[in-house]
């Protein structure tokens, strides 16, 4: 018998099996087999709050901790240089935030340098389709799945709203037949550009190499993959940042705004790249609060029936 997309996607969300930490769900993102795996790698590190030689991407799941969830999920990538991820300050604690605002939260550990591009890629689109599909288990609504990511996670958030239907992104699998474009983007002080003087060099280096063709070099500046299929996007960043000049969310905003794209861009005076959610920067450590403004404005923290 011929299987139907549907038909095969019901029995790869059947298939996708779930294994529990002790208080979160941990969903596999490829239970059939990684692409190009690399069990040679060896075991993954763990070191005050950041997870390194990631081989086996995962989702961990963060329930909204109100009674009535308001049915939108954010996927988190946290941030590191492509070379590490900083789990906790990054996406364990965006997470805990937006449980709050009763918001569906997924923080995704993606493969990086030990692979390189098309591999981060792979993982943040694979991430919302395997979401999208799982929509009605998760109580969420299959139109409102945001990406939210710092640093280089911004930088792979960004590829999701830029390169969401890039051949590069899709490996084969049944799930490629799920729409993996996000409903809206937030990115935390983002990489954005590759291009010499306001990309950040370890980044670039660890996802396409220290000598990439020019081609893959302009096709992961994502200023200049913006489209007006680009969805709705809230950037923050800071003046105060050294490691990832805010020039990158300038050329981001610029772009889409030419492309008629809904956006928002607060640039701050003080705080420091990684930032996060530390408090004593001012301004700075009201981010949340816009953040929630912007998301309650584009509806997307009212319950829906």
């Amino acid at each position: 018998m011929r299987l139907t997309p549907l038909l095969m996607l019901a029995s790869l969300s059947a298939a996708l099996t779930v294994s529990a930490s002790a208080e979160n769900l941990v969903l596999p993102l490829w239970p059939e087999g990684v692409p190009n795996a690399k069990p040679e790698l060896g075991p993954e590190r763990l070191e005050e709050g950041r997870i390194s030689n990631v081989s086996e991407p995962t989702l961990t799941v963060f329930p909204p901790a109100v009674d009535r969830p308001n049915g939108t999920a954010v996927i988190i990538c946290p941030g590191g240089g492509y070379v590490r991820l900083s789990t906790q300050r990054e996406g364990v604690q965006y997470a805990n935030w937006l449980s709050t605002l009763g918001v569906t939260s997924f923080v995704l550990k993606y493969r990086m340098a030990e692979f390189g591009h098309p591999a981060p890629l792979q993982d943040v689109l694979r991430a919302v389709r395997l979401v999208r599909s799982r929509a009605a288990e998760f109580k969420i609504d299959a139109t409102r799945i945001g990406v939210m990511g710092s640093s280089a996670g911004g930088h792979l958030s960004a590829s999701a709203g830029t390169l969401f239907d890039h051949p590069a992104g899709k490996t084969g699998a049944p799930l490629d037949a799920v729409s993996a474009r996000p409903d809206f983007l937030i990115l935390m002080y983002p990489v954005i550009s590759m291009d010499d003087p306001v990309t950040h060099v370890g980044s670039r280096e660890a996802l396409i190499g220290k000598h990439p063709p020019a081609e893959l070099r302009e096709l992961m500046s994502l200023e200049k993959q913006v489209t007006t299929a680009t969805p709705p996007t809230l950037l923050i960043h800071t003046q105060a940042d050294q490691s990832v000049p805010i020039e990158n969310s300038i050329r981001f905003f610029q772009a889409l705004t030419r492309a008629k794209v809904p956006a928002e861009f607060y640039a701050f005076e003080r705080g420091s790249h990684g930032m996060g959610m530390l408090d004593g920067l001012g301004t700075s450590s009201n981010w949340p609060a816009r953040a929630a403004e912007w998301l309650r404005a584009r509806d997307l923290l009212t319950t829906r029936k």
